[in-house]
């Protein structure tokens, strides 16, 4: 009796274990029919197919700013202020997100002149229209057609209309007006990661689609997981515009060949771009720094390459799991938020992503440890910013050091400037990436910490040039030896009183004077005779990506 009591029980404990260390089933994805056509690129035609999850959209926009001023974050917010400037107006009383030195580091490139919390994705058309980085007092951008690319579901149909080895080197103004784009219905939104008709997860972004390509990666045999991060992955992520020599001009690339790491980025570098770029270089640079005449490299956002390996990316977890966790719209249907900001605005949002599995966590314990981290990431970021500051200065002064030089001036020169841009992407890589380092802590920090010793490694290089006769004079306070840059702009780069009062600005030649061609979508002036319809027109060293 006592057996036939033991052998079903064993089987039914087998059978549970068994259950139990099964590999977790993927969610049943609905499958729909829209109806919309599959080029459909408008977001209100998606509104009206899903309203509920349009509902959540639109908490996207700031109809309602005061409120959404209540609930930013520690060190981001979801409404616009200069990020080299905590200290003034939106941000006055609440310092803590200003990098003082922006300016300074981008000097030469069109970052120095506005470089702004973003306001989110759905204004991400109209920011760009405004934003002082594209020339606005030119028929010719002095940037590509490229700099739409994470702005619009409109690409495709723009790289089919001109061709793929055309459009991107086009000038960015001829697709700026109200006939060609429209500030809602073409910026960020549901046919960047929706196919139109069955609203499966597809890709929009070609340079995403050409790396897998190259990798021999089916996207369509991913696992909805990899999928949902890849459609973040088609923004949140670092990339460059193409040289010629390289393939069609301006178009995007992710440097991911060699690895996603910064060190892996960095030596792909190493062998892309211009044949020649000056300073002893011959490699991939986004402009040349006019103080230390350096080739420089401009991180963008890569949000992705921190995740995926991260402490929450390496267990699984989604982009979307945080930034669009399950939310109830009616009291009863359970629908993705497409309200993209942080989970840390309120204890419902932490309530809602974090506390999905971290459910004996109190919200306010679990905002602490982000803030935990950050603060510590962040401290050393500044460290990071002032130590690059200080290499491009000691570069300066070697350069120009008329006193007794070591014999291997030229080379140590050239051996600092590389430390200089190593030490600058290197911080540029956390400065950029949102999350203020907790996507990765310890990627993070120690991204930063290589910075700061690539930068002192320059310091030191560019010294012993002179025989450290300059050493003296880079001791004590950076921010007293190279105050930061907290005005400048195009129009302020008009004017060579303006150019004077800084000895960093020095070293800029003036823009022309010219007035306003564009305001947002408006043309101020009519266009002149003769201007380009097509190419970007001559580029100065005042490049962007």
């Amino acid at each position: 009796m006592l057996k036939r009591t033991i052998l079903p029980f064993c089987l039914l404990t087998a059978l549970f274990l068994a259950g139990c260390s099964a590999e977790p089933q993927a969610p049943l994805v609905p499958k729909y029919k829209t109806g919309l056509d599959k080029k459909e690129i408008k977001n209100s035609a998606f509104g009206k197919q899903f309203p509920q999850q349009w509902q959540t959209y639109q908490r996207n926009t700031q109809a309602n700013e005061a409120e959404m001023r209540k609930t930013e974050t520690k060190y981001k917010a979801s409404f616009p202020f200069r990020k080299n400037d905590d200290t003034s107006p939106p941000m006055v009383g609440k310092p803590g997100a200003g990098q003082p030195y922006l300016k300074n580091l981008w000097l030469g490139y069109p970052f120095s002149f506005e470089y702004n919390e973003g306001r989110g994705h759905t204004y991400a058309v109209e920011d760009i229209l405004n934003i002082d980085r594209i020339n606005r007092y030119s028929e010719a951008a002095g940037l590509p057609a490229t700099c739409w690319n994470c702005k619009t579901p409109k690409i495709p149909s723009w790289v089919e209309e001109f061709g793929d080895d055309k459009f991107w080197s086009m000038n960015f103004n001829l697709f700026r007006s109200k006939e060609r784009i429209d500030v809602n219905e073409h910026t960020i939104g549901c046919a960047n990661c929706h196919n139109a008709e069955t609203m499966e997860l597809s890709l929009y972004s070609v340079p995403l689609k050409e790396y897998l390509g190259r990798k021999n990666i089916d996207y369509n045999k991913l696992s909805r997981n990899e999928k949902r991060a890849l459609a973040c992955a088609q923004c949140h992520v670092e990339y460059y515009f193409n040289e010629p020599d390289h393939g069609p001009a301006r178009k995007p690339i992710l440097p991911w060949d060699k690895g996603l790491e910064p060190e892996d980025m960095y030596v792909y570098y190493s062998d892309k771009g211009k044949a020649k770029q000056g300073g002893g270089f011959d490699r991939f640079a986004d402009w040349i720094h006019p103080v230390s005449k350096t080739p420089m490299i401009k991180a963008q956002h890569p949000e992705y390459e921190f995740w995926y390996n991260g402490t929450h990316g390496a267990a699984g977890v989604s982009c979307a799991d945080c930034h669009m966790p399950y939310t109830r719209v009616d009291g009863k249907k359970k629908i993705s938020s497409h309200q993209w900001i942080s989970p840390l605005r309120n204890d419902e949002m932490i309530d809602n992503s974090c506390r999905q599995c971290h459910t004996d966590k109190t919200a306010e314990f679990l905002r602490e440890r982000v803030h935990f981290t950050q603060d510590r990431v962040y401290r050393q970021l500044l460290t990071a910013q002032d130590l690059s500051v200080l290499a491009h200065e000691a570069v300066r002064r070697a350069s120009e050091w008329q006193g007794e030089k070591g014999a291997d001036f030229n080379a140590a020169l050239a051996q600092a400037r590389e430390m200089v841009r190593k030490g600058q992407f290197f911080w540029d890589m956390v400065s950029a990436e949102n999350s203020v380092g907790f996507h990765n802590p310890s990627k993070a920090l120690e991204t930063l910490t290589l910075s700061q010793q690539y930068s002192r490694k320059a310091v030191e290089l560019a010294s012993s040039a002179t025989k450290y006769e300059i050493a003296k004079d880079l001791e004590g306070d950076v921010r007293t030896l190279v105050p930061p840059i907290m005005e400048w702009s195009r129009k302020l780069m008009m004017d060579q009183a303006n150019l004077d009062k800084h000895v960093w600005t020095r070293y800029l030649k003036p823009l022309p004077k010219s007035e306003l061609v564009w305001d947002g979508q408006e043309r101020k002036t009519p266009m002149k005779t003769g201007a380009t319809k097509q190419g970007i027109g001559p580029v100065s060293v005042l490049q962007d990506k």
